[in-house]
């Protein structure tokens, strides 16, 4: 080839290559750009950056949240504390804030937005001190949406119906609607005085509640967690203007004090002749209409919460089991007795019967003659019970080992357990192997 020709074939070769270059990263600057009709950023902050949030009402109302030590707290109208879950869906819609879409990149009359006038003015206070600003106004035409902007920004967008609304809220909307704010997971003692003589649960070593006053007894665990849940989640209904004078006229409940790491909160309880409740709490000022399950679920006297099963062993499997005299050890997954290995299915059986036995309810005085004596070893051998039961009459009793609680049993169940205890048998001999 002529080196004219070659010197061609160069130019126009770098001509190409650098057209397909330019195409290239034509086409990557356009992937990388957002769609025209992209929604546009209004605002993305952290939620931990989160330090307060104010917002000033058209009405020059203000209502103003502060997060301090990773609460958040109502400083304005008055001080008083925030629902967690209400404050931080607030956050949430600040947090990753975008506009449905652009209505003008430089707007020069707000007036016709509503934005001279702001419906709700935002202001957001960061933990390093910058702050944002948030205008929103008139609801668009189709009630879709309102018009927004951002306080130094000439851009005029809208934003979704739900932005407006989760932050077009009353101090109602956001207080701590709670009667009682303990933590349940640091519950120590809870003291109730309803039925009878006041009532005192707490937890003992293992973490189990009991009944320390009026005497030490076995609690039903699951009975004292429904009613710290009940406590828990007693709240205050807001909607009742005369709640001070209705609680005046009404009849008293209970009266419930409860112990945390934090100290100690009481709340009374009453319900009128139309079964409306009303309470006043140590945790919060003022009086107010509750929840209607709230007088039911505490209505309730020291029995209500007395442990009705004679067993404690509950789902755990049994290392030793012992009925009328004869003995049932377990040995890897085999139960024996004296030296025999016994059928698996009916020892099992038997031990069921021992789970489920339980009181109808508690005698003051028991006798009679001796029926059974049951015994189980539970907990790797750490949990040593003893039942004896006993008959007068048509009636069956039955007393722990150790305890002066009496109770009372359905025929129908003794009779059930004595008939699994007789029928506990051998396991067949083994088949040989075939060879």
């Amino acid at each position: 080839m002529k080196p004219k020709g070659l010197l061609i074939a160069v130019v126009l070769l770098a001509v190409l290559g650098g057209v397909t270059w330019w195409s290239n990263k034509s086409q990557a600057d356009k992937a990388k750009a957002p769609a025209a009709d992209a929604p546009a950023k209004l605002l993305t902050i952290p939620d931990d950056q989160f330090v307060e949030i104010k917002i000033k009402k058209v009405t020059d109302e203000l209502l103003a949240l502060k997060r301090e030590n990773g609460k958040w707290q109502m400083t304005a109208p008055k001080p008083m504390a925030a629902d967690q879950d209400a404050a931080g869906s607030m956050v949430s819609t600040l947090a990753n804030l975008n506009a449905d879409k652009v209505i003008e990149e430089k707007a020069t009359d707000l007036k016709q937005y509503g934005l001279d006038i702001p419906t709700l003015d935002v202001q957001i206070v960061r933990k390093d001190g910058k702050t944002d600003r948030l205008l929103i106004g008139d609801d668009t035409l189709n009630g879709s949406g309102a018009y927004a902007k951002l306080a130094n920004n000439a851009k005029v967008v809208t934003v979704g119906s739900f932005t407006k609304t989760s932050l077009d809220k009353r101090p109602d909307d956001l207080r701590d609607k709670r009667l009682l704010t303990f933590d349940a997971d640091k519950l120590s003692r809870v003291e109730l005085t309803a039925k009878g003589p006041a009532v005192e649960f707490g937890k003992n070593g293992q973490n189990e509640w009991q009944i320390v006053k009026p005497r030490p007894l076995r609690a039903d665990g699951s009975a004292v967690d429904g009613l710290v849940s009940k406590l828990k989640d007693a709240k205050m209904d807001l909607s009742e203007a005369e709640a001070a004078k209705k609680f005046a006229a009404a009849t008293k409940v209970a009266t419930v004090t409860v112990t945390d790491a934090g100290g100690t909160q009481t709340m009374e309880v009453r319900r009128d002749k139309d079964k409306n409740v009303f309470a006043r709490s140590s945790a919060v000022e003022g009086l107010y209409k509750a929840n209607a399950d709230l007088a039911d679920a505490i209505d309730k006297g020291m029995d209500d919460f007395r442990n009705k099963k004679l067993f404690d062993f509950g789902f755990s499997d049994p290392s030793r089991v012992e009925v009328k005299g004869t003995g049932y050890t377990k040995a890897g997954d085999k139960w024996t007795a004296n030296g025999k290995t016994m059928d698996n299915a009916s020892v099992q059986t038997l031990i069921d019967k021992l789970r489920d036995l339980a009181a109808t309810k508690f005698a003051e005085k028991g006798g009679g003659e001796p029926v059974m004596v049951a015994s189980v070893v539970s907990n790797s051998g750490k949990r040593n019970e003893k039942v004896s039961i006993s008959k007068q009459g048509t009636q069956y009793f039955a007393q722990r080992d150790g305890e002066p609680s009496i109770y009372e049993l359905d025929s129908k169940v003794v009779e059930d357990l004595q008939k699994a205890a007789s029928e506990v048998k051998e396991a067949p001999p083994e088949q040989p192997k075939k060879k």
